[in-house]
């Protein structure tokens, strides 16, 4: 089997993308393998502090491990949004494939800062573990929106700066970058979440090959409610895996609302959790078959 960063080129070069759907059990667990199952596509599952925090990072770690060895399967796993070096270490120590040092929030030299540190405790460990950094602030929960989050970086003059892009990448060494190009966390219930800036990502792909000769991957955030051809035309320009979240929390719950419907005295759990599994196979499948032009 390759490695994670393997594959992850390899959609970079044939302008496909990686999914990367959370967990924080297993019922989402299970339908996310079954729908990559179908498609024998490689796929990252994610798990935040908040969601690792339920599911705890050891446990995480052994579940996305025992599918991988019992079915040499291409699966992998990612530490979602870690804001503190004490829960990247914690990961680190789990087993992780790959980690996301997130101080987005903060100002531009402070999150060069912090990174960095990241960046050299994590390698210093074990150098085949992916580190990515966010660049500009995205909001800070997948849920469902009734507006933009405070603070969140969507106007043009606001989204990640290709020249600070290329800056980032090369004094952190990060091997990840997640930019701020329009999208946010969370998707609106009945309206499709803002354009993404196209151009901009094409303009901080190619600072970053300038920069250092070979551009570092770029990760989409907030993928949930993001429509169709703007996920197409992120790929075509330079994004080569992409968040999906709430999306997956909206399946979770209407698998569950039409399973207590349906059996309105049913109280063991493996007998509703099948309608959970197949709502959210259904979702990760139509996002992995985008997401690779299938």
């Amino acid at each position: 089997m390759k490695k994670l960063i393997e594959y992850i080129k390899e959609a970079e070069h044939n302008k496909t993308a990686i999914g990367h759907f959370n967990i924080s059990e297993c019922a989402g667990l299970k339908g996310i393998f079954k729908a990559a199952q179908e498609l024998n596509l490689p796929v990252i599952i994610g798990v935040s502090e908040g969601e690792a925090g339920f599911i705890g990072y050891r446990r995480a770690a052994a579940l996305v491990k025992s599918l991988r060895e019992e079915y040499n399967y291409p699966i992998f796993l990612n530490a979602d949004h870690t804001k503190s070096l004490e829960k990247i270490k914690e990961a680190v120590e789990a087993g992780f494939d790959a980690v996301l040092f997130d101080a987005g929030k903060s100002p531009f030299e402070e999150n060069i800062k912090k990174t960095k540190e990241a960046v050299e405790y994590v390698k210093s460990v074990n150098p085949e573990i992916l580190v990515e950094a966010e660049l500009g602030y995205l909001g800070s929960s997948s849920v469902i929106l009734k507006e933009i989050p405070k603070d969140a970086t969507i106007k043009k003059e606001d989204l990640t700066k290709p020249e600070e892009a290329a800056r980032f990448v090369k004094e952190t060494k990060i091997d990840l970058l997640a930019p701020a190009i329009g999208n946010i966390h969370g998707m609106f219930k009945n309206a499709p979440n803002p354009n993404l800036d196209i151009e901009r990502i094409k303009e901080i792909k190619e600072a970053l090959r300038q920069s250092s000769g070979q551009a570092a991957p770029l990760v989409l955030h907030g993928g949930s409610g993001i429509i169709d051809d703007d996920f197409l035309q992120a790929i075509d320009a330079g994004i080569s895996i992409i968040h999906i979240n709430t999306e997956l929390r909206l399946a979770w719950r209407e698998g569950m609302d039409k399973a207590l419907k349906e059996n309105p005295e049913e109280i063991a759990p493996y007998k509703l959790l099948p309608a959970v599994v197949e709502e959210i196979r259904k979702t990760v499948y139509n996002r992995l078959k985008l997401f690779n032009k299938l």
